[in-house]
């Protein structure tokens, strides 16, 4: 195929996987998928704000230009938590939710992701994603599922809700109105809870949030009809075929949702990356980040032309397709004509559903973004890392969520800088239990005891660039080791762990090895990389330091340092070091064969 013609139209890259058997395949995935996002779409749409056939509406053409017009073989686009989270803190500030002004919003909202996301795709700037770190990710997922639950107590218990739906304006409201709570709301809210989990545990192949609606509506249905109590719904969806809309054009509205469009866009990119990456580590599949970026892109534009509220790739729905055999994105493509015909059979039946189980589904996915594994996982690497996800965790629940994925990021640039600038440097010493030279950090000697260090030659190793933000860190630490007791005049930097060095860096090893010079000793290197030995080359600073006094290897720095040293003190230690301590007589000299 022309090269133009796979970028204008990239599903016929794949169109050679489509067989009979793939089709198969192909079509059960789909009709799996239809049943999965059906009571999905339509509790994300309720958390968004908005009447729940949009988020249904969401999962028909979107899914289609998503999977056509992007690289991944098994991602499903469509409505998703964390993204009607967004819509609905973002927007609820400034229009009432379910009123046409919101509704306008949304729509101009998802035309304006749709752009920046086919911009930056077009652009080729799909590698933005990873400045989002797993940590940050993470927070603000498990953020973002207390504020569901916060937001869905209302509704659950057939109370008030809390308008600005803020983490704290729900909470208390909740605990202003916990006496009103409407018992037969709850039960229907508590059936619908134990129906679904006891359906994931015993049916795992039936999708189990389906199952809950099912009978929580039942359940409900049968409330009224036995004239014990009538229960809210959500009332009949207008029509199953998503109808034409048109998003709004004025500047002034571009301009007040642009903080929110780009806040958006990055959570939607990285839900669906991510969503796509963790698939395709499981099929063997090349994802092409700047693809996805155009797909995604193109699919939220489709969206606000066809009644659709902002959507992304959604990693539930992802994992569900993969596991049912999906085999090419032809399985989003036949799940959007499943869902459609769903919907033709079941409008009617949408008037019976409560909120309180569309507050028990979204209890249930809530939950599920709090990943406690991972939590756990990320306290136990180290403090930068567990202070990050808190900061994220914290930014989600107390401040606007456009505006908490960037603390978090932030947050974790911070937490990256800091590394970078305060290069780790251990003093090492020679492991008597190796025959090699082999060197290990004195402080995790461990059960080897403390190692004997040489009382003239300080081993240093340094991990880590040498930048001019790392500069004033490494002298800092010279300078106390210069200053110590234990303070030795000669020094070998092992620079195996510096991958780049700049001129203030440069400068730095120059002036270290005047200071050595002035101290009676010097300053030595060895196992240098061959970029950094060529700054330093081009620099000047190799005559500065010496070459004699550069070394590519440990064995070959030891053995050219080791004459060098005083050999008065060798032979007052009675410690051996070196090889070369126990191959020399005491006096220094060399130890023959007889």
């Amino acid at each position: 195929m022309p090269p133009l013609a796979l970028r204008l139209f990239p599903f016929l890259a794949w169109r050679h996987r489509v067989t009979a058997a793939t089709l198969r395949a192909d079509l059960l995935a789909g009709l799996l998928g239809a049943l999965i996002v059906l009571p999905q779409g339509v509790a994300y749409a309720t958390l968004a704000g908005l009447p729940p056939q949009y988020g249904l509406y969401g999962a028909m053409l979107p899914a289609v230009v998503g999977a056509l017009w992007g690289s991944s073989w098994h991602l499903v686009s469509g409505p998703t938590n964390a993204t009607s989270l967004m819509v609905s803190a973002s927007l609820g500030a400034l229009a009432l939710p379910f009123s046409p002004e919101y509704l306008r919003l949304a729509l101009t909202l998802g035309l304006m992701i749709g752009l920046i996301k086919l911009a930056l795709g077009l652009a080729r700037l799909g590698a933005l994603v990873n400045f989002i770190s797993t940590t940050v990710v993470i927070g603000f997922t498990a953020g973002a599922g207390l504020l569901i639950i916060a937001a869905q107590l209302a509704n659950f218990f057939g109370l008030p809700a809390a308008h600005p739906a803020s983490f704290v304006n729900a909470l208390a409201s909740f605990a202003r109105h916990a006496t009103e709570v409407d018992r037969w709301t709850a039960a229907v809210g508590v059936v619908t809870l134990i129906a679904s989990l006891a359906s994931r545990r015993v049916l795992p192949r039936v999708p189990y949030l389906l199952t809950g609606m099912v009978i929580g509506s039942v359940f409900a249905y049968a409330l009224a009809r036995a004239g014990i109590a009538q229960v809210a719904t959500i009332g009949p969806l207008p029509s199953a075929v998503p109808p034409l809309s048109l998003p709004e054009f004025s500047g002034e509205t571009w301009r007040m949702l642009a903080p929110i469009a780009f806040a958006l866009t990055v959570i939607g990119l990285t839900e669906a990356v991510a969503s796509a990456r963790a698939v395709a580590a499981r099929s063997g599949q090349r994802i092409d980040g700047n693809q996805e970026f155009v797909g995604q892109g193109m699919a939220n534009i489709a969206g606000a032309f066809t009644s659709s509220y902002p959507t992304s790739g959604s990693f539930n729905r992802t994992g569900a397709n993969f596991e049912a055999g999906a085999k090419t994105p032809l399985a989003a493509v036949f799940s959007a004509g499943f869902l459609l015909v769903v919907l033709l059979l079941v409008t009617p039946l949408a008037a019976y559903l409560p909120f309180a189980v569309m507050a028990a589904l979204l209890l249930i996915i809530a939950w599920g973004l709090i990943d406690l594994t991972r939590i756990r996982e990320i306290a136990r690497i180290g403090r930068s890392e567990a202070l990050v996800l808190a900061v994220t965790f914290l930014a989600t629940l107390f401040v606007q969520l456009d505006f908490a994925i960037l603390v978090g990021v932030l947050c974790s640039l911070f937490a990256y800088l800091n590394r970078t600038t305060h290069p780790a440097i251990h003093a090492v010493a020679p492991d008597p239990a190796s025959p090699r030279r082999r060197f290990i950090p004195v402080a995790a000697s461990g059960s080897l005891g403390r190692l004997t260090e040489c009382p003239q030659l300080a081993l240093l190793r340094v991990d880590g660039s040498l930048f001019f933000g790392a500069v004033d860190h490494v002298k800092d630490e010279l300078d106390t080791m210069r200053t110590s007791a234990s303070a030795r005049p000669h020094v070998l930097l092992i620079g195996s762990g510096i991958n780049f060095i700049d001129v203030a860096g440069a400068e730095l090893l120059a002036q270290e090895a005047d200071a050595q010079r002035a101290a009676g000793g010097a300053l030595y290197l060895c196992n240098m990389k061959p970029t950094v030995v060529e700054v330093l080359e081009r620099a000047g600073i190799v005559d500065r330091i010496g070459r004699d006094r550069i070394f590519a290897t440990k064995d070959e720095a030891i053995r050219g340092i080791y004459p060098r040293l005083n050999s008065a003190i060798c032979q007052a230690s009675t410690a051996r070091i070196f090889i070369e301590c126990q191959t020399h007589l005491p006096d220094g000299r060399p130890r023959h064969a007889d």
